[in-house]
């Protein structure tokens, strides 16, 4: 029986998503037996050959045409005593959770892809037949508290998992990541794309009320209107200003409740209405 630990957890993974466990038809005089993966992208072919070997002792061949092959009975049948490497067949092993994040590393760096459009779509996301299969990962990844949707693809008989919001996506980075470098990169770009809305007030006295006076010059851009007005989706940066404004320069300001715009987002406004504390900020700007 297999005893799983990162490696052998890794080298599963791969076998489940882009690999192959196979040995020759019964009817067939030739004996074969082989496993491996197939995938162009040499770093995993890389630590797929170095995990393998790291188990079972024997480096798989590494191929030009997108492939890291070996043939051994002994190790066949150790794999396959228990599992099966068939794309509708294949089952998550029981596995400790630093194991785990190995597999499922392994998995989505074969089957996963990672989507980046800012302000529309960022998630992750992979496709199986293997229905099974993906809610083993999705209770696998809630382990790790990271949350995923589950969803039929109508009309091509495959399911689709994907990983949704800021959170998770920080979260699959910390605790799993990718190993293929594409989509590490695309992973940080999509983390990177939100926008942090909570304004950071520095913990220093001295430079709290520049750091005011900064926010409100970006947004009146070089015009002083009779009335300002500073809009954010969380009050509190806005009571902070407030605060601010009073305890620097002695500026009074309005904070709203929640207000909705046209689009359906909600926001709230911090409105500076007196012609002496406009004729202020005219001076410290």
């Amino acid at each position: 029986m297999l005893k799983f630990d990162k490696n052998l957890s890794a080298v599963h993974g791969y076998l489940c998503s882009d690999g192959y466990v196979i040995r020759n038809p019964p009817t067939q005089r030739h004996k074969y037996y082989k496993m491996g993966l197939r995938n162009y992208n040499e770093t995993l072919l890389v630590d797929f050959q170095e995990k393998f070997n790291s188990v079972f002792g024997i480096k798989p061949n590494l191929q030009k045409d997108g492939r890291c092959t070996i043939g051994n009975k002994e190790i066949y049948y150790k794999l396959t005593n228990d599992f099966s490497y068939y794309s509708r067949e294949w089952r998550l092993p029981k596995l400790s959770k630093d194991n785990l994040r190995y597999w499922l590393r392994a998995f989505f760096d074969c089957e996963g892809w990672v989507m980046c459009r800012k302000a529309k779509d960022r998630h992750i996301g992979a496709d199986s037949v293997n229905y099974g299969g993906l809610k083993q990962i999705k209770k696998s990844l809630s382990r790790l508290n990271i949350t995923s949707k589950l969803k039929k693809i109508k009309d091509k008989g495959i399911w689709r998992l994907h990983i949704f919001g800021k959170d998770n996506l920080i979260k699959f980075q910390k605790e799993i990541n990718f190993l293929h470098p594409i989509k590490n990169k695309k992973l940080q770009k999509s983390i990177d794309s939100y926008v942090n809305y909570k304004w950071e007030f520095p913990e220093n006295l001295s430079s709290r009320g520049q750091f005011v006076l900064n926010i409100i010059r970006k947004r009146l851009n070089g015009k002083i209107p009779r009335r300002i007005s500073i809009c954010s989706k969380i009050r509190k940066n806005l009571l902070e200003m407030q605060k601010e404004l009073y305890s620097n320069f002695k500026i009074l300001s309005l904070v709203s409740k929640k207000r909705i715009n046209g689009l359906g987002n909600y926001y709230y406004e911090l409105n500076i209405n007196r012609l002496e504390d406009i004729e202020k900020i005219k001076t410290l700007l």
